[in-house]
């Protein structure tokens, strides 16, 4: 089978995650993997982006199937289900929202920058060593800290899901999936 250039994307993914490790703020290149599905959805009604184009897939592709760490099991049924999807998209949503709400505090003088980095939106790992200085805002670089919490996070669950089932388990679930769906369920008069 030939391959392309977009199968190797997920060098991307990867190279994302080793960057945020030393330099929180290329956290905001991973605004792309939010606004490219999100366009290619409402452009195209497809989910081209999820089909074709995610790195993360990809990674989760490789990890899982070439390389064997995943078990290969189906995915529960409640976890393909509507409700845990869309429940899922929400609490995503609101997480997503706090995070916008603590950038805006800094913008706003009412907080500090907090230079930690929150796991499954529960742990506060301390990333100081990933911010060193810059002419940027404060609430800017509290953005990249907030946003590369998120995208760890939902990388972490991706592994979880890529161990216990099959490799691109994470996809069912995605909130960016969910959203893609329900954009191309709309602009295809399917909703």
């Amino acid at each position: 089978m030939k391959k392309h250039w977009y199968d190797y994307l997920w060098i991307l993914s990867l190279a994302y995650l080793i960057l945020g490790f030393f330099n929180i703020l290329s956290a905001w290149l991973g605004l792309l993997c939010f606004f490219i599905p999100l366009i290619i959805s409402f452009s195209k009604g497809t989910k081209g982006y999820c089909n074709r184009y995610c790195g993360r897939g990809q990674l989760f592709n490789l990890l899982g199937g070439r390389f064997g760490l995943s078990r290969r099991r189906d995915i529960p049924g409640w976890m393909k289900s509507r409700i845990f999807r869309y429940g899922f998209l929400l609490f995503f949503l609101i997480m997503f929202s706090l995070m916008l709400w603590n950038t805006l505090l800094v913008f706003s003088g009412a907080r500090d920058l907090k230079q930690v980095v929150t796991l499954l939106w529960t742990f506060q790992v301390p990333w100081k060593w990933a911010y060193h200085g810059s002419a940027l805002p404060l609430w800017a670089v509290q953005f990249a800290f907030g946003f590369y919490s998120v995208m760890l996070t939902s990388t972490i669950l991706g592994i979880i899901t890529m161990v216990l089932f099959k490799p691109r388990s994470w996809c069912v679930y995605c909130p960016m999936g969910t959203m893609t769906q329900l954009i191309c369920k709309a602009k295809n008069g399917k909703a």
